[in-house]
């Protein structure tokens, strides 16, 4: 695995045992993690659904800041492999 897949499922863990981040967006890390780690399909496409998916959960307005930051966090390193 390469240093960026590394920091990205990282960074997925903390969200997933983060326990004041809402129960789905650990729900959808935890699914991005699996989706990632699955050997069949193109990384940079599994990259760029996760990032969507990502965006769009970074835009509800009751998740707490801290998570936020996490998740753009996140979104930076996702899009670091699809371009790869």
């Amino acid at each position: 695995m390469t240093e960026a897949l590394n920091n990205v499922l990282e960074i997925l863990d903390r969200i997933i045992h983060d326990d004041s981040a809402p129960r789905n967006v650990r729900r959808t890390a935890n699914e991005i993690k699996e989706s990632l780690l699955k050997k069949e399909g193109d990384l940079a496409l599994k990259a760029a659904s996760a990032i969507s998916t990502l965006e769009e959960l970074s835009s509800d307005p009751n998740l707490p800041m801290h998570v936020r930051t996490v998740i753009w966090n996140l979104i930076s390193n996702l899009e670091r492999l699809s371009v790869s």
